[in-house]
């Protein structure tokens, strides 16, 4: 069972900051390069973006000791201040989905227990993760010994979404893309032990955040082989929302692909795939290149100039896929990706944008020598794969909006 509790939360006092929550707040670190970075630190000095991405001070330190002392001055002065009892925290987003309407992220935030290892359990990995270093991660929640940001994760359980009161509001803030997100507090005892009992019902599917799960499983293992008793590193702050078409907006993530100048991309894809001209690589052209891909069920290929549609040959493509992807994820264009277009371009060197126009216009630019545009996965394909106990291929979804970072925070102590 997926052990789900409630927490004290750490969390902002608004009145003793001086300002308002969005202008402490920051996206999860992942999504936030230098130059965002920057302006997030410029909007106020208590900005959560200390907390996750710490830079080195002069004199300060290293990196993560900065952050860790920051945390602890915060605290002390009353900025953050922690909550009196444990509790569950209602979590709301609201936004307007790539289609135009409105929409909305209703999910819980708790204490998620950690298994022995990942990948057993009732905790289940969502995707397959490319490798990469956890030493950063590792070395901050080391250093602070909190849970800066939650990851993210889908239960099964029908009507969790209705267990979760929003009636008593705690905080608020808007995003850079205009999201509206809110906090609430969840305290009473009958649906707090409801909440638990009905996640506990189901295995949980890791959305977002698998490296953060993984790195925390880490750092309680030290703590173990340490001969610590650390009852607050046996869990993970964790958002859970509804595995439900009512809930979530799942994006794709698209490729940027750099190849050596000698290769034709075209001719090393056209016996997989009927390629097809659609037209000059303007904003106006890959929209019409997002419908075709729907209507012919192919994926988009950009070049500097030009558009293409990639439609699959089924003798070609079908047995590639039956031959390395299970059946429920055999229909998503990652799959499909990894499956043929990967082995025909070994050499090739591989980045990943979930904004469709982006990756067209970064390669406009130059900055890869084509972009692979693919369709989301829909909320049932989701499912299916989460019901069959089996992993997406890598980067095939991108669950938005993000849950920001520095709503509440979770303390190890």
């Amino acid at each position: 069972m997926a052990e789900f509790s409630p927490f004290r939360g750490l969390r902002y006092d608004l009145d003793r900051l001086g300002a308002g929550l969005d202008a402490v707040a920051a996206p999860p670190y992942d999504v936030v390069d230098d130059e965002h970075r920057v302006g997030f630190e410029a909007n106020h000095p208590a900005n959560a973006i200390r907390l996750i991405l710490p830079q080195d001070e002069r004199d300060a330190g290293d990196r993560y000791g900065c952050a860790a002392r920051a945390l602890a001055e915060w605290h002390a002065a009353g900025v953050l201040t922690r909550d009196a009892t444990a509790r569950f925290y209602g979590y709301r987003m609201d936004f307007v989905d790539p289609h135009g309407v409105a929409a909305h992220t209703i999910g819980v935030l708790g204490a998620l227990a950690l298994p022995d290892r990942a990948g057993e359990g009732d905790i289940l990995p969502h995707e397959r993760t490319i490798p990469k270093a956890k030493s950063d991660r590792l070395d901050l929640l080391r250093a602070t010994r909190a849970n800066l940001d939650p990851i993210w994760g889908l239960s099964p359980a029908d009507g969790l979404t209705d267990l979760i009161d929003t009636s008593t509001a705690l905080a608020e803030c808007h995003d850079e893309h205009g999201v509206r997100h809110r906090l609430f507090a969840i305290d009473n005892p009958d649906r707090v032990a409801a909440i638990e009992a009905a996640i506990a019902a189901h295995p949980l599917v890791l959305a977002d955040g698998h490296h953060r799960f993984e790195t925390a499983i880490n750092y309680r293992n030290e703590q173990r082989a340490a001969g610590a008793s650390d009852p607050g590193a046996d869990a993970i702050m964790c958002l859970v929302v509804e595995l439900t078409e009512h809930e979530l907006c799942i994006q794709a993530i698209h490729r940027l692909v750099t190849v050596d100048v000698t290769v034709d991309v075209l001719s090393a894809l056209r016996d997989a795939f009927t390629i097809r001209d659609a037209g000059p690589n303007t904003p106006e052209g890959v929209d019409a290149l997002e419908s075709l891909m729907h209507a012919e069920h192919g994926i988009g290929l950009a070049f500097a100039d030009t558009l293409h549609l990639l439609v699959p040959h089924a003798a070609v493509c079908e047995p590639a896929l039956i031959a390395s992807e299970p059946e429920a994820v055999r229909a998503t264009d990652a799959a499909l990706v990894e499956a043929v277009v990967v082995p025909r371009l070994p050499d090739a060197q591989w980045r990943y944008r979930h904004a469709l126009h982006d990756v067209a216009m970064l390669v406009g630019k130059g900055e890869a020598t084509f972009g692979l545009l693919l369709k989301p996965v829909g909320v049932a394909d989701t499912r299916a794969a989460a019901v069959a106990g089996v992993r997406m291929p890598q980067k095939t979804t991108f669950f938005y909006p993000k849950p920001r970072t520095g709503m509440v925070f979770r303390l190890l102590d």
